[in-house]
């Protein structure tokens, strides 16, 4: 039997490509956030009404949504780099024709533009799997996908001080300025992955997920002003549940489809992205409560009567922890795997809200509220890329942590949605303006911990085990083999290296011929391996270890009960055990 190469690396990407990647990411959030400290004023600053103001927020929303599951997949088939550096040139252009402009329209169309740059999140996360040696994934893959917490924390009060005191088109091209460094680091520090998923690019696949994400997050987001009740917002929704429907359909019919719904189907990937949109919501309430605290005059009685500035800085701490739990992250999932790593930051999710509670009548409070529920985002968010890219065949890791970066995007949309009803409702008339009460408040941090408990329920049922029981894509400190025992309807065999030497802790895959992981181990200390197969049939196996070529090679199974003996050659050829 001959060898297969994988596309995949050796994994000796130098040391700046995760700081790289992971400011591209910083530079996403930075995007989405730099509006904030001017919502309120953007109806004056645009000279419209407040209900076609919102469109500037709403168009980055949606094309965010659709852009991100769809850069993923591109990225997939093109090259991941690539399509990283197409995200982030279209943000720029985007940025620079907001800058220049105070016509609505237009900065509606810059702002959609900039949406685009939502994929960087997962691309970066499947150049890392592609690109780094395992005991570094871990981490990194934590600060990637915490980057979108940390870019948009630092962002506040940087964004608040140059609104307050500059033209506030200065927050498009300090954007500009920032995705083109970005572009420019990428290209000189980040090498292009050579893995490519087989198949081609599912256009009907992207329409039909793309109608179906604008008809569900556009009632959504604009329910509040048209009313939740109204025709048009179920009249949409209804739609976007009969699109999604025969988009499905559709996709389940394509042997190379935009997403991958058996895939998608599996419990852990199922789970995980349940969970991801009930961390989603609790995430954007402490986003939506604390600055309106803090900057509500004290006269209300409850306002803390903090400038926009001052505001930003006390919020800029739940950025700050989210990107120093990343190596805290590593450190707990390689002992304890990602799932107990999301538990434990759901558990201080639901921490940092209940003593919120009580924690709104000075600023120096709602400091230890953002540090506490920022290290525990952090946590969960870390754990996301590494429960995904197990579950997922390495070709699939850009759409499949694409769709689950979408899955956040419902849940801060969700979150938004929720929250804006819920501070309207119960809002008091002060001089003609609704101001939010501390009531509105408290009663929005007890829908956060709602989500909490549900995200920590799903958790719950996630597959279990530890660490050294499965392949992690997370620290490599504390893997311990898995003892090769004698698999009597599966492959078995020894991981050698070119001179037919044993390779200890080589990791082993597993996949059927649906591209789907069936299976995973790790070699023992004499290089000895053995896996079992759910069924008859061509498999592939794929192997890989720290300082060797990886290998993947296919292997077919009678399924009569005997094992199939195989040695795997880093590199090399297959041959009979």
């Amino acid at each position: 039997m001959t060898q297969t190469t994988t596309d995949r690396p050796s994994g000796r990407a130098g040391g700046p490509v995760v700081p790289v990647l992971a400011f591209a990411g910083i530079v996403v959030a930075v995007m989405q956030t730099l509006l904030v400290p001017v919502i309120k004023d953007l109806p004056r600053l645009l000279d419209t009404a407040p209900a076609d103001a919102t469109w500037v927020l709403t168009s980055t929303l949606l094309s965010g949504a659709v852009a991100t599951p769809i850069m993923g997949r591109l990225g997939d088939l093109y090259g991941k780099r690539r399509m990283l550096v197409t995200s982030l040139a279209v943000m720029v252009v985007g940025a620079l024709v907001s800058a220049f402009t105070s016509d609505l329209l237009v900065m509606i169309a810059g702002r959609t533009l900039q949406g685009f740059a939502m994929g960087a999140i997962p691309l970066g996360i499947g150049l890392m799997r592609d690109l780094l040696p395992r005991e570094r994934l871990g981490s990194a893959m934590a600060l990637m996908s915490s980057s979108i917490g940390v870019g948009g924390g630092l962002a506040l009060p940087a964004a608040a001080l140059v609104a307050q005191h500059s033209d506030w088109h200065a927050l498009y091209f300090g954007a500009a300025g920032l995705g083109v460094l970005a572009i420019a680091l990428t290209l000189l520090v980040v090498p292009e992955s050579p893995a490519r998923a087989g198949g081609t690019f599912d256009l009907p696949g992207a329409l039909g997920l793309s109608a179906g994400l604008l008809l569900f997050l556009l009632p959504l987001s604009k329910g509040g002003d048209w009313g939740w009740t109204s025709g048009t917002t179920l009249t949409l929704f209804g739609a976007a549940a009969v699109v999604l429907l025969l988009w499905g359909a559709m996709e389940l019919r394509l042997s190379a489809p935009l997403v991958d719904l058996r895939t998608t189907a599996r419990r852990q990937v199922l789970l995980t992205n349940l969970a991801s949109i009930m961390i989603g919501v609790s995430f954007f309430v402490v986003s939506l409560v604390l600055p309106q605290l803090l900057q509500l005059p004290a006269g209300t009685g409850h306002g803390l009567g903090r400038s926009m500035v001052v505001a930003g800085l006390c919020v800029a701490p739940l950025g700050l922890t989210m990107m120093f739990t990343a190596p805290v992250y590593a450190r707990l999932s390689a002992r304890y795997g990602p799932k107990s790593t999301l538990v434990l930051g759901l558990l201080i999710i639901a921490a940092g809200y209940v003593g919120g509670l009580g924690l709104m009548d000075a600023a120096w409070q709602t400091v230890v509220t953002s540090v506490v529920i920022g290290a525990g985002i952090g946590l969960a968010y870390s754990s996301l890329p590494a429960l995904i890219t197990n579950a997922v065949p390495a070709s699939e890791t850009g759409a499949a942590n694409g769709l689950n970066t979408l899955m956040r995007s419902i849940g801060t949309s969700v979150s938004s949605a929720v929250i804006g009803m819920v501070l309207a409702d119960t809002a008091d008339t002060v001089g003609g303006v609704a101001v939010p009460t501390l009531h509105g408040f408290r009663i929005s941090f007890l829908i956060a911990t709602a989500a909490v408990a549900v995200g920590l329920a799903l958790a719950l049922f996630l597959p279990g085990g530890r660490p050294s029981a499965r392949l992690r894509a997370s620290s490599g400190e504390d893997v311990r083999p898995e003892r090769a025992e004698t698999a009597p309807h599966g492959f078995r065999g020894r991981v050698l290296d070119a001179a037919g030497r044993p390779v200890a802790r080589a990791e082993i895959t597993l996949t059927d011929r649906h591209g789907r992981r069936a299976g995973a181990t790790v070699s023992a200390d004499d290089g000895r391996y053995a896996l079992a197969v759910p069924a008859r049939g061509p498999y592939v196996l794929a192997a890989r270890a720290g300082g060797h070529a990886p290998l993947t090679a296919p292997a077919a199974h009678a399924g009569d009960g005997r094992p199939v003996d195989l040695d795997l050659s880093l590199p090399g050829e297959t041959v009979p055990a």
